[in-house]
Parts: structure tokens; sequence; C-alpha cells
């Protein structure tokens, strides 16, 4: 599947909740769930339930689109839960959460995980004092997450450590030194911490299929 170059909101939209695709937007009247509280497409006078096909795939788009991940990019992240002991759904949701792109977003160094990625892109943090420009890098206990020398003092950052403050939405898993501006992992995220209402069971019954 190619890249996604339509209007973020619809993707929302069609999820029924909001994605938090574009960041500071996402918690104001403007966020696109607030103001058409309905799929996009043409208006139908009657909703059509979903098959158990349609249940499982929804739930599956939902989780991908949630963590801004392409086809086969999720797959893989599946696949690997499947080979690491305890529950193949939480394994799957606490690998999404370890993403370097993610950790960046829920630690408040940016608005959103598409800004998270552009920004490792474009090498502007370090994990454990080393460059790090893969998103999907997994982070692990005890490293240090920090922006560099030369990006410490970046608008953007303090916008997005500001929105951050006030909504006070750091997870337990992460520790967060707004004044030094750096974060430490205190431990690997377990599936109490997703706050978030997916249903991956329905993922892997579609996988297992």
């Amino acid at each position: 599947m190619g890249r996604y170059l339509g209007p973020s909101c619809k993707l929302c939209r069609r999820e029924g909740t909001p994605l938090m695709l574009k960041g500071k937007r996402c918690n104001t009247d403007k966020c696109a769930i607030k103001k058409k509280k309905y799929p996009p497409g043409p208006p139908k006078k009657r909703r059509s339930k979903f098959s158990e096909y349609g249940q499982q795939l929804r739930a599956k788009q939902k989780i991908k689109r949630f963590y801004g991940l392409y086809e086969k990019q999720f797959r893989i992240i599946y696949h690997k839960s499947t080979r690491m002991k305890g529950i193949t759904g939480d394994n799957m949701l606490c690998l999404l959460e370890r993403r370097l792109d993610n950790t960046i977003y829920k630690m408040g160094f940016a608005s959103s995980r598409k800004q998270a990625r552009q920004l490792i892109h474009h090498t502007h943090f370090l994990v454990d004092n080393k460059i790090v420009n893969i998103p999907s890098y997994k982070v692990k206990e005890g490293s240090i997450i920090e922006p560099k020398p030369n990006y410490i003092d970046n608008i953007m950052l303090n916008e997005s450590i500001k929105l951050s403050k006030a909504i006070g939405s750091i997870p337990d898993w992460v520790e967060i030194d707004f004044e030094n501006k750096k974060g430490k992992i205190l431990r690997l995220p377990i599936r109490e911490d997703i706050k978030e209402i997916f249903n991956e069971q329905l993922v892997v019954e579609l996988y297992s299929k």
C-alpha cells in the first residue's frame, strides 16, 4: 500500500475516534470528529452492520493508522509479536509503543507521531548520546532520549512541551525532565499503559486466517 496523501481528518472520521494525527488541532473544537460525527463519503440513511471480516479490518486499520504505519510495517510487527512469550495482541501493542517516534511523541517532544518521525529523520534526537534516524527503532529500559544541542531551543519543540504540560498525558513508563529536556525509559510499556480503546484480538484473528 502506498503513502496516504489525503486529508488526515478523514482517517479519524473513518475510524470514529481522534487518532491525534494533527497534534494540537485534535484537542480543539476544530477537530473533524467534533464537527462531523459520521464517516466520510455520501450520507447514508441507514448504516449497515459490519461483517466479521469488516470488524477485524476496522480494528486493524484503527491501530495501524493510530501509529502511522504502512501495511508491511504493521504486518512485520505482528509476526514479531507471535514469536514472543505472552499474549500476541498485547505483545503487538507494546512493540508499537516502543517505537522511537511514538516514544518521543508520548514524552511531549513532538505534537504528533508524524512530526516525531520527521524530527527523527532530520537527526534532531539522541538516544543514549547517539544519533538515531530510524523512527521504528525500539527503545530499551534505561535509555535516555533528548534533543540535540542545536535543536534544544527550537520554537516547535518548546510549543510541543507546553502542549504536553497542559494535557498532562505522560505515561507511567517514562520519566520526563522538561527543564533539561530529557526523557528516560523507566520500564518497558505493558498493555495496561495503553489507554486507547483497541480490540487487538480482532487483529490477531484477522492475521491468523
